[in-house]
């Protein structure tokens, strides 16, 4: 979502203030940090980032901080860094030509209704098409920052997003990727009243009837909201491509109903493996918080027991992080640090040997691969319809297509092999 935030920001600079991309920071006329607040680490760095890039940066060139961490903190980015020269949130990117024009510029209201805005066309990636399908987050879980960054839900008329995949598709994007905090509790509100309800189900089916488009992605689905209308568009749609991102975040139903997640570990369970027995070739992916306040080692063992159940193809796993205006920041059971720091090796070390015997299972199986990058060791990396990242040895016309590999050399995090068709 910061990429796609950051696509608009550079497209409305470019098409309406005459702005230029450079990657030479001393060369810049203005330079921009797009934040995130999901973790303490990435707010602490970008002090540090602020002071590298004034000591380096042209006289008069002006320094931004966008996003979360922008939202958030407002006016006392100011403060701590009097260099910058305006304040932009997450949910205000549509004035960005506003803040390079006036000194001292902020606007962090998380209230602020982008979803009807046409944004100019901008975009990194040639071969696949970012596209927004909501703005903030209704959830309310105890440990998350975003809702008080990115303000409530709003869904984006249909016939936008519809608009906006094919123009990208008509461009060369055969790969459009659906984005939004919730994305299949799209639907639950528009701005506008007279826009067409549907739901996120409804949404895939209209974005596969576009002729150019051949792999729809999307991230993140909400375990809670994964009906069995959703599993079975997911499953038999050949547009969709099988992979699912599964945010679990504890395998404990006490722990998950102290974060207000909304699901037990039952129901987490239950969706996952109808989803392995419906799509057996499906990939499924998810974010894991180890150390939330309260969590015993019986809690930490339910996680476990749902990792050896459904094995997952890749996690994001971390070490829960206190974040500000959140209610779990004022929880008394604080995991010591050493305690979590212990389960989150315990946890990634599970997943490493459940990993190696994933991919020595994938020797010599073949993939469909949507090539769109070119990597700095000469070989071309691309996904296959269940996520798996390959890389071959092949030639630039390659780009944008898909063709089908052998893998000859599995890894843990990425696949290499050889183009046979």
């Amino acid at each position: 979502m910061n990429v796609r935030d950051s696509e608009h920001i550079i497209a409305e600079l470019e098409n309406k203030e005459d702005y230029a991309l450079t990657d030479k920071a001393d060369e810049a006329d203005l330079i921009l940090i797009n934040t995130c607040s999901v973790r303490e680490k990435p707010v602490s760095k970008l002090f540090s980032e602020i002071g590298v890039f004034n000591k380096h940066k042209k006289d008069g060139a002006k320094i931004g901080v966008c996003g979360c961490s922008a939202s958030h903190l407002g006016e006392d980015i100011f403060k701590r860094a009097p260099e910058v020269n305006f304040v932009l949130g997450a949910r205000n990117v549509s004035k960005i030509t506003q803040a390079v024009n006036e000194d001292r510029y902020i606007s962090v209201d998380i209230d602020y209704d982008e979803s009807s805005y046409a944004f100019s066309e901008f975009r990194n990636n040639t071969y696949k098409a970012f596209v927004n399908i909501s703005i903030g987050c209704d959830k309310k879980c105890t440990y998350c920052i975003v809702p008080h960054t990115r303000g409530d839900e709003i869904s984006i008329p249909a016939e936008l997003i519809v608009d906006e995949a094919r123009r990208a598709a008509k461009r060369g994007a055969k790969e459009i990727f659906l984005l939004g905090q919730n994305v299949n509790n799209y639907g639950r509100r528009f701005s506008d009243a007279s826009h067409q309800k549907m739901d996120f189900s409804d949404l895939l089916e209209m974005v596969s009837q576009i002729d150019e488009v051949e792999r729809i992605r999307f991230t993140s689905p909400h375990p809670l909201h994964m009906d069995d209308k959703f599993l079975e568009v997911f499953a038999k749609n050949p547009k969709v491509c099988k992979s699912m991102h599964m945010p679990l975040q504890s395998g404990s139903t006490h722990i998950l109903e102290q974060m207000k997640r909304g699901y037990s570990k039952e129901w987490f369970l239950n969706r996952a493996l109808k989803l392995r027995e419906m799509v057996p070739s499906a990939s499924i992916s998810t974010d894991i918080i180890v150390g939330f306040p309260g969590e015993s080692d019986d809690d930490f063992e339910d996680t476990l027991d749902v990792m050896k159940k459904v094995r997952f193809e890749q996690i994001f796993s971390f070490k829960y992080s206190s974040r500000p205006l959140t209610k779990a920041a004022s929880f008394k059971n604080q995991v010591p640090p050493e305690v979590s720091s212990a389960r989150l090796q315990r946890l990634q070390e599970l997943q490493e040997k459940i990993l190696d015997e994933i991919s020595k299972e994938k020797l010599d199986k073949e993939y469909e691969v949507y090539f769109e990058e070119k990597r700095g060791n000469g070989l071309l990396a691309g996904k296959s319809d269940n996520n798996t990242l390959v890389q071959v040895e092949g030639f630039d016309e390659w780009l944008g297509t898909i063709k089908r590999v052998r893998i000859t050399n599995p890894k843990r995090l990425s696949m290499y092999g050889e183009v046979i068709l």
